[in-house]
């Protein structure tokens, strides 16, 4: 009788690669990684002459955050700007939580870059971007090699369907304080774009029932997204997620519904040239942002808009001790006081009360006065309807003042 073959010895390398995995997993962190690591190889793997060479221009604070900049996800590109990269190591998926651990920290006033992947072409039903967007005609060196990196190695693990980058830490930002995100560019990643229904979900849930998608081309020279042969839509780039840390005791948040941090809020007005006013509500103010969109109506009715991934690059101040309610935002044209609310009627009213404190505050009116002007001179437009917490924006004309 053929005696058994002994199990299998393991090795350093072996045990270095398990401790590598279980980093990858955030089940360890680095420094308990290199810890273990050093048990293997004794005093000679401790030895700081053969470490790797520190980076001179990036601190990293978290175990994220050294992950992010060892595999060049995350890289200094001036004087105080940066550039987050897309992949596994950069993002979360399905959710907001400021329990996440930051994957850069910069001073206020910094300029970050930031590569975002689009959820659209990568949730269950969907499959495998490669395959789900070459049914659609889409050659696979035009799928992003970053998506399909995420689907195959982030874990979709919230209640929301997005795709949501790390967050930001700004130096001295605190509970109280305010975060003007100011939009400097917003640009598409890749020719194309997808709308999807879905049943039980968007305006009229009850005549639309199944899930359907599909992708639409652009023209990237002339700028606009081809609906049908005898239909183009201007593409005006914006983020539906900008969001700063919900507070702690929120923990993890689904992504599709906005709510005072910010986040899913789907306001078309925000493309590169505003500025979003975002509450802060825990240290660091931790931003985060995601959910691309190449073109959206008010309304978002269906449930999508012209989803896409996007590189945005933006440009991060603090008002301190300036703290709101609800976020605000400001475009060459308007300014705009924001509302949120499962019940549409009452986000109206919110947003008709934002509109006034706003006139109170900034331009000196008294009430009565200020909302008589916002019945007279103010737009209410409804953001989004489909988000489960729907948005109204008040659209302040900047041109009605004098001063």
């Amino acid at each position: 009788m053929a005696k058994p073959k002994p199990p299998p010895r393991a090795s350093a390398r072996n045990h270095a690669e398990f401790l590598d995995e279980l980093l990858r997993l955030k089940l360890i962190g680095r420094a308990q990684r290199d810890a273990l690591r050093r048990g293997l190889g004794g005093v000679a793997a401790a030895d700081p002459r053969h470490a790797k060479p520190s980076t001179a221009f990036i601190n990293p604070s978290s175990d994220l955050a050294r992950l992010a900049l060892d595999s060049g996800q995350v890289k200094k590109t001036g004087a105080n700007a940066f550039h987050i990269g897309s992949g596994p190591e950069t993002v979360h998926w399905g959710y907001l939580s400021s329990a996440v651990e930051p994957v850069l920290r910069v001073e206020p006033g910094a300029t970050v870059t930031i590569d975002t992947v689009s959820h659209e072409g990568l949730l269950e039903d969907q499959g495998d971007p490669v395959a789900f967007f070459q049914r659609f005609g889409i050659p696979k060196k035009e799928v992003l090699a970053d998506a399909a990196a995420i689907y195959a190695k982030v874990q979709h693990s919230g209640a929301g369907p997005h795709v949501v980058s790390a967050p930001i830490f700004i130096e001295g930002a605190e509970p109280g304080d305010v975060l003007a995100v100011h939009v400097l560019k917003a640009v598409p990643r890749v020719p194309y774009g997808v709308n999807s229904t879905r049943s039980g979900k968007g305006t009229l849930p009850d005549e639309f029932t199944l899930n359907r998608s599909i992708v639409i081309p652009f023209d990237m020279q002339r700028s606009v997204a081809k609906f049908s042969p005898e239909i183009e839509i201007p593409l005006r780039p914006f983020f539906g997620i900008m969001a700063t840390g919900p507070a702690h005791h929120l923990g993890r948040v689904n992504s599709a519904p906005p709510g005072p941090y910010g986040g899913n809020i789907d306001l078309n007005e925000l493309t590169a040239g505003s500025t979003l006013y975002l509450p802060i509500h825990v240290p660091g103010a931790l931003f985060m942002t995601g959910d691309g969109h190449a073109a959206q109506g008010d309304g978002e009715v269906n449930l999508t808009a012209i989803e896409t991934s996007l590189t945005g690059t933006f440009r991060f101040e603090l008002q301190k001790q300036k703290f709101r309610l609800w976020p605000r935002a400001e475009t060459k044209t308007h300014w705009i006081a924001m509302a949120l609310h499962a019940d549409l009627n009452q986000a109206m009213q919110i947003a008709t009360r934002e509109t006034i404190a706003f006139l109170v505050e900034e331009k000196g009116l008294a009430s009565e006065d200020a909302y008589a002007l916002a019945s007279v001179a103010v737009d209410f437009e409804v953001t989004q309807n489909v988000d489960g917490v729907k948005g109204i924006h008040a659209m302040i004309p900047k041109a009605i003042f004098k001063n």
